[in-house]
Parts: C-alpha cells; sequence; structure tokens
C-alpha cells in the first residue's frame, strides 16, 4: 500500500514540475511543448472527472461495510479507513487542481 502511495505522490510531482515550467523562448512556444501542456491538461480533467465516482464508490463500499459488519470490530474498523482515506485522496486531488490553478494564473 506505501508503494502505490509513494508511486502516486511521485508522479504527481513530477507533473506538477512539468506543467510549472514554461518556456520563454523569443516569444514563441515549440510545438512539443505546446503538445505536452495540452496532453498534461487533458490527464488533469481525466483525473479529476474519473476522481468524483471513485471516491463515491469507495465511500459506499465503506459506508455498506460499516452497515453489514454485525458487530466485528476489525471490518468497521477497516471501513472507516476506506471512508477517511477515500475522502482524504478525494480532497488532496481537489486541493491539487486548485494549486495548479493558481500557479497558471500566475504564469
Amino acid at each position: 500500500m506505501k508503494k502505490i502511495y509513494l508511486f502516486t505522490f511521485c508522479f504527481i510531482f513530477i507533473f506538477i514540475i512539468l506543467l510549472s515550467f514554461e518556456p520563454n523562448v523569443y516569444c514563441a512556444t515549440p510545438k512539443i511543448v505546446t503538445k505536452l501542456t495540452d496532453a498534461f491538461e487533458d490527464i488533469e480533467d481525466w483525473f479529476l472527472k474519473l476522481a468524483t465516482p471513485a471516491a463515491a464508490v469507495a465511500v459506499g463500499v465503506g459506508v455498506f461495510m460499516k452497515k453489514f459488519s454485525f458487530g466485528d470490530e476489525e471490518r468497521i474498523r477497516t471501513s472507516k479507513k476506506i471512508i477517511r482515506g477515500s475522502l482524504f485522496s478525494y480532497g488532496f486531488l481537489l486541493a491539487l487542481d486548485l494549486i495548479l490553478q493558481a500557479i497558471k494564473s500566475f504564469i
């Protein structure tokens, strides 16, 4: 599980670094940079569109797991972790989008 978080963090860090650089070479932007920027914006939009239903499904699974645990403490703890983790991840993605929009407005 820690490897997934590490991989996700590294991917998002590289994603932010690549979007933060905008070349200003004689007031012209090379085609490859424009294509890469457009591709990363499409990927960002895709992540946000996919994150909402994924978070809803994860919270739903956690709620149903808690509802049908029948008093099993391990399942209740697991369901709380699922709910908390999915809401935290969704909030992190929304905050990341806000940060990227703020960075783009300053550039």
